[in-house]
């Protein structure tokens, strides 16, 4: 439970505004010294700083090879990343290891609540004032020093105070975050759901009692007795070639970046036909535009481009264009939400790092299970109503898991800052 607290006092300071009068302030030079011991990685394992916390470094992490150019870290020390573009990740540590240089690692000294203050280093209202205080060109070269952090103003309540704080906070956030988790979890399952509908729909059709055969192609499996097997090349226009002329350089048609697609669903987006270059990938009215580059290609980033000024459209040169012909639009696009067919193309994918693409010779030669174009028309039916249901059910939950994460901020400043009073 919550309230109020009944006399307040001006902090002084513009990001904390009004404290409770019993309350004092300082700086966070007088909570906490550097530590600035430079340690190698080899002596110390090494650890990152992260919006989760201090924790061990991952396997995965791209490492240099000067180890020796580490900070040490000590359990219960606080650490934070001095960059802006690293914006809230801090913790403390819960492990004596090496973290980055870019980090500053602070001891706390005299008499305080750690925990208080890691809740009250979590905050948006923080991060904003510790980054004020720093020096830089751009926002993502933007970076605070310890002189300049040890400066800046922080509640100081009784220490009692601060460990009924912390401890309100673990409780209240943890139950809050289990929620999240749980919330999280129904999502995964949603997705997993309509991902099985998709697979049965679009290689087994909607009558469970029908008659099948072998496909031929592994990841597809049994299809029904009456179905073909066609390749993406019978029935559609791969990557299709056409020169388009305006009338005047001022024709407005649509550019869509590759972040505006998702699937089934892209934001439209206006570009004047005299500033686009060859280096765009064209599409027109009713094309399906697919994403060949990691991790675009995972993430389901394909739909139907309609409603384009023009009828024409430029996008990513990371796009594949598939025009239907032979098929139902509707149905291919959900054919390439199986995931069997992702996987099978994954399996093609070439490239280093978060580079890899797609191999077109697979997309285009790609086997699809082909029924007639009135089941097609069934099943694209169909799946739009079921994948309508579920993704109703996932907007629910997203909707409340961003309530929630607004809630969280809002509380962990107000119960820091002393605008809220724990009983």
């Amino acid at each position: 439970m919550t309230t109020s607290y009944t006399e307040y006092k001006n902090s002084g300071s513009q990001w904390l505004g009004n404290i409770p009068s019993s309350w004092e302030t300082g700086v966070i030079g007088s909570l906490y010294s550097q530590r600035s011991t430079k340690v190698s990685d080899n002596d110390y394992p090494p650890l990152s700083v992260t919006m989760q916390g201090v924790l061990p470094q991952l396997d995965t992490v791209a490492k240099t090879d000067a180890h020796d150019a580490r900070k040490l870290v000590l359990k219960g020390d606080f650490a934070i990343n001095s960059r802006s573009d690293r914006r809230g990740s801090c913790g403390i540590s819960d492990y004596d290891g090496s973290v980055s240089l870019i980090n500053t690692v602070l001891e706390p000294r005299g008499k305080m609540n750690p925990q208080y203050y890691n809740w009250l280093f979590h905050t948006v209202q923080f991060a904003d004032e510790y980054y004020r205080n720093g020096h830089g060109i751009v926002d993502d070269l933007w970076t605070t020093r310890w002189d300049e952090m040890k400066r800046i103003v922080i509640p100081v309540p009784p220490e009692q105070e601060q460990a009924v704080i912390a401890a309100f906070l673990k409780k209240k956030i943890g139950a809050i975050d289990t929620i999240i988790s749980e919330a999280k979890a129904s999502i995964e399952e949603y997705k997993a759901w309509k991902a099985s509908i998709i697979y049965e729909a679009v290689t087994k059709g909607l009558d469970p009692d029908v008659e099948t055969k072998d496909s031929g192609v592994e990841w597809i499996g049994d299809i029904p007795a009456g179905w073909e097997i066609l390749r993406i090349k019978n029935i559609a226009e791969f990557m299709p070639k056409e020169e388009i002329q305006f009338i005047d350089d001022q024709t407005e048609v649509s550019f869509t970046p590759m972040e505006c697609i998702r699937t089934g669903v892209f934001e439209n987006r206006k570009k004047l036909y005299g500033e686009i270059d060859g280096s765009y990938t064209q599409y027109s009215e009713g094309d399906i535009v697919l994403a060949k580059v990691t991790p675009c290609f995972e993430n389901g980033n394909v739909c139907i481009m309609k409603g384009l000024y023009s009828g024409i459209g430029f996008g990513s040169s990371e796009l594949f264009v598939i025009r239907p012909r032979k098929v139902i639009d509707r149905y291919l696009l959900y054919f390439f939400q199986h995931e069997g067919f992702k996987q099978a193309a994954c399996s093609t994918m070439t490239g280093t790092g978060g580079l890899k693409r797609v191999s077109s010779s697979f997309v285009r030669n790609c086997p699809v299970p082909y029924p007639s174009i009135e089941n097609q028309i069934m099943i694209a039916d169909y799946l739009d109503n079921k994948c309508e249901q579920i993704n109703a059910l996932i907007t629910e939950k997203e909707s409340l898991i961003s309530d929630l994460d607004a809630y969280k901020k809002t509380l962990i400043f107000e119960v820091v800052a002393g605008k809220r009073r724990v009983c």
